[in-house]
C-alpha cells in the first residue's frame, strides 16, 4: 500500500541530517537502520550501509532507485540453495559439461598450433 499523498514520503530525519551539506564522493559509507526511509533525489550518489539485522550492507544509490525504500536493496534472508538428490545430479552434470568443454577447447588450441 502506498503512503497518502497529503502526508508525503517518509524520509528519516536523522538520515537526512547525516547527509545534509555533504558531497557523495567525500561522505563515505553512511550507516543507517532506517530501512523504511524512502530514497529521495538528494540521496543519489551516496553509499548507505543499510542494516539487515546482522550487518550493514553497502547500497550505492542511483537515479533508478528514487522512490523506493532503502530496505528493498538490503535482503534480510540469505538463500543458500534447494537441496536434495535432483540438485546434486544437476550440479554433477554441469561440472561434467564444463570439463568436456575445457578438453574440447584444449584440443582445438593444440590443433591450431600444428
Amino acid at each position: 500500500m502506498t503512503r497518502s499523498l497529503k502526508k508525503g514520503p517518509y524520509l528519516d530525519p536523522k538520515l537526512m541530517k547525516k547527509i545534509e551539506g555533504k558531497k557523495p564522493d567525500t561522505a563515505g559509507v553512511v550507516k543507517t537502520w532506517a530501512r523504511a526511509s524512502q530514497i529521495s533525489p538528494e540521496m543519489v550518489g551516496f553509499t548507505f550501509g543499510v542494516h539487515n539485522g546482522k550487518e550493514h550492507i553497502p547500497v550505492k544509490v542511483n537515479e533508478d532507485m528514487v522512490g523506493h525504500r532503502l530496505g528493498e536493496f538490503s535482503p534480510t534472508k540469505k538463500f543458500i540453495r534447494h537441496g536434495g538428490k535432483m540438485q546434486k545430479e544437476q550440479e554433477q552434470k554441469r561440472k561434467e559439461a564444463e570439463i568436456v568443454a575445457a578438453k574440447a577447447a584444449k584440443t582445438a588450441e593444440t590443433t591450431k598450433k600444428k
